[in-house]
């Protein structure tokens, strides 16, 4: 049984050695094990993807490594993708609500095996559409739009999330965020093609050099921040020539994103891809 395990908290001397050692002498075998030491931050951070042998021992993993992260002042969590049938996906939102009903509709319609229990957003704009989807919605953002995101660790935390989604979340998430939850835990609907057209306006960027081809990227998130390299599903539309700007933009909001997110969530629900080592690989049927 694949282990996805985080450490995150204040720099020091010391920090990986009692959890590497516990899980290999527990008999664990480390598929991938990543470190980041932040001087400027102070920031200590580490992923270990284990194969444990034991799935009635989860907890007892669990409580030790918390025990342990405790000691040395580190936030731990353990994520074992086999604990549930159906995932628990938060999904988070600025402005369009297009994806997020993609999502949404997939769900209730069984063609995403998962379970949205909350709704997080920057912005109010999309509270209607999780109340009429009986989901709750916290707003973590203030008056001009910024993000609490402490605040939506904690809820993801409290939710028991497995995947959070950013559908069309136009924030960047900050780097401890990331490794809270790395492993292929965060998943992004990006509205441009990647590599060529990151960015905030990929559709005005794609407009600008002449393009007749437009689409959309979904890719896991990691650390660091890049061209999402990390693609599980990218699809495009074609345009006529001298097709307007706002007629490029509306196909792609309303109509592309939604549909290139649902597909793109489905394959790593359906576990047909997973992240290992910054690179999507497909998932062997022998891992479990």
């Amino acid at each position: 049984m694949q282990v996805v395990i985080t450490a995150v908290g204040p720099d020091n001397r010391g920090l990986a050695d009692p959890l590497v050692h516990w899980v290999t002498g527990g008999g664990a075998n480390i598929h991938e094990i990543q470190m980041y030491d932040h001087d400027l931050e102070q920031l200590f951070a580490m992923l270990l993807r284990i194969e444990w042998n034991d799935a009635t021992t989860i907890p007892d993993l669990r409580a030790e490594l918390t025990r342990i992260g405790q000691q040395k002042g580190l936030t731990v969590r353990v994520w074992c993708r086999g604990d549930r049938s159906r995932p628990r996906v938060a999904l988070c939102t600025t402005y369009r609500p297009e994806p997020a009903k993609a999502v949404l509709e997939g769900v209730r319609s069984g063609t995403l095996q998962a379970d949205v229990p909350v709704m997080i957003g920057n912005r109010d704009t999309c509270q209607r559409l999780a109340q009429e989807h009986g989901v709750e919605f916290v707003n973590i953002g203030d008056a001009a739009g910024n993000p609490d995101n402490a605040r939506l660790v904690q809820l993801a935390d409290e939710y028991d999330i497995d995947y959070i989604v950013l559908a069309r979340y136009m924030r960047v998430l900050p780097a401890r965020t990331c490794w809270e939850f790395a492993g292929g835990r965060i998943i992004n609907l990006h509205h441009g093609l990647l590599p060529p057209f990151p960015g905030f306006r990929p559709y005005h960027d794609a407009f600008s050099h002449h393009m007749l081809t437009y689409g959309a990227t979904i890719h896991f998130i990691v650390p660091e921040l890049d061209a999402g390299n990390q693609i599980i599903h990218q699809d495009a539309f074609a345009v006529s020539p001298g097709t307007p700007l706002d007629e490029i933009v509306r196909i792609g909001e309303r109509e592309h994103e939604p549909r290139c997110l649902h597909e793109g969530l489905r394959r790593v629900l359906d576990r047909e891809v997973e992240l290992h080592f910054h690179r999507v690989v497909r998932r062997s049927s022998a891992v479990e």
